[in-house]
């Protein structure tokens, strides 16, 4: 394993005066699937729209592959915002064409996979489709591609109980294992069997980044009871 992305004492405010993150420094290999956790105001929308190159920060630096983020690294991220922003009248097929065009490590014989795998109609119009099924169709677009860095925000969280276990083996079956994945998500107990290693970000500081076996381990807890702990109101 090697480090793919490297952050140095990041900081981030929004007025000048709050700081959003205080002194973050990470590295997150690649082979690893890690999860991004804490509750609400902790910042970890801040850290992902960093890495993605969406804001500037304060303070500190962000490299992916050693580069600086910015135009030279997006073409390494794949990104899953944690909202839908797929909507209108077109087609599914339509999409994955836009996709194919628009980066070259697109592959639309594995999104056709997938779509296939989760019983999506590629010839139907992405307003004819619920909610849940337009995510799973972001998904599957960011899947498809060949990327260093997988970004994951709240891949589940609109999909009924009853289909998370197949995303969950749909992520894990189609991202590049020479790749990193960081997935943040609420739903802790439905992820924390495929994550390798953990971030608890609390007030914008980095209170614990281990593996997820050291938590089991060293404290003989789960990561949704050990987190539930340590972030008991």
């Amino acid at each position: 394993m090697s480090d793919l992305v490297e952050i140095a004492n990041l900081f981030q405010s929004y007025d000048g005066r709050r700081n959003i993150l205080n002194d973050v420094s990470l590295t997150l290999q690649k082979g690893r699937i890690i999860g991004l956790l804490g509750p609400n105001g902790s910042g970890k929308t801040t850290l992902i729209k960093l890495l993605n190159g969406l804001l500037q920060p304060s303070g500190g630096s962000i490299r992916i592959g050693g580069l600086e983020v910015g135009t030279a690294t997006k073409s390494h991220v794949a990104y899953l915002p944690d909202r839908t922003y797929l909507q209108g009248g077109s087609r599914v097929s339509d999409i994955l064409a836009l996709f194919q065009d628009f980066y070259e490590d697109f592959s639309v014989e594995k999104a056709g996979a997938m779509l296939e795998s989760l019983k999506i109609d590629p010839s139907r119009k992405m307003n004819q489709l619920s909610k849940g099924t337009r995510e799973k169709v972001q998904l599957i677009l960011v899947m498809s591609r060949k990327a260093d860095l997988y970004i994951l925000d709240e891949p589940i969280a609109g999909v009924d109980p009853a289909a998370r276990d197949y995303i969950l083996s749909t992520i894990i079956n189609n991202y590049d294992p020479e790749s990193a994945l960081l997935i943040s998500t609420h739903l802790i107990g439905d992820i924390e069997k495929v994550l390798d290693d953990v971030v608890f970000l609390k007030e914008g500081r980095v209170l614990l980044h281990s593996s997820a076996d050291y938590i089991r381990g060293a404290f003989g807890k789960s990561v949704d009871e050990y987190f539930r702990e340590v972030f008991a109101c």
